[in-house]
């Protein structure tokens, strides 16, 4: 009887330990990919604060592009108004798209290139882009980390009874692929 008890007794601890390590575990996984998401904002945030150094560099030589630059002004506005990491994703897509037009158009016009700010600026804002693209990559990393953890029996039961579910990854629009292209005949 004693044995049974015992028996009994060593399972329910090791439970309650398993239990406690996962739900621990599925805790700073969660909190690894919010933090992550954090750091890809933070990316998000300097290119928001060299775009309008850059926009009025460049709109000092051209001012013919306006359409660009009010495109460039909506996608930061979208972005600031998004509320979920798919609806910031997608505004961060949104402004890539004009900012490719911009470095097209930047190439086109030797004049722009001379310009050592504008040079400047575009330096930073490639590092910037690089950055990103980096801490994208890394959140995706965390994601699906975290996703596996949560599929995986039995830590799948305890994720669910706690409320976990699967996270988004940062997935690019569909057609950010290909290089936009600009026409001046109109």
């Amino acid at each position: 009887m004693k044995t049974i008890l015992g028996v009994i007794l060593g399972i329910v601890v090791l439970g309650g330990i398993y239990y406690w390590t996962t739900y621990n575990s599925l805790i700073s996984t969660n909190e690894a990919v919010d933090g992550q998401w954090a750091q890809v904002e933070t990316q998000y945030q300097r290119r928001f604060d060299l775009i309008p150094n850059l926009v009025e560099s460049v709109k000092g030589v051209m001012a013919q592009e306006q359409a660009i630059f009010n495109g460039i002004a909506e996608a930061r506005t979208r972005y600031s108004g998004a509320v979920s990491v798919d609806d910031k994703a997608a505004a961060a897509t949104e402004l890539e798209g004009a900012l490719a037009r911009l470095l097209v158009i930047m190439e086109n016009y030797p004049q722009l290139q001379s310009a050592g700010n504008v040079q400047t600026l575009m330096a930073q804002l490639e590092g910037t882009e690089n950055r990103i693209s980096t801490e994208r990559k890394r959140y995706n990393d965390l994601v699906r980390d975290f996703n596996v953890k949560i599929k995986q029996i039995p830590a799948k039961w305890i994720a669910s009874s706690l409320g976990y579910t699967e996270r988004n990854y940062f997935d690019a629009v569909e057609g950010s692929d290909s290089a936009p292209d600009v026409n001046f005949d109109n």
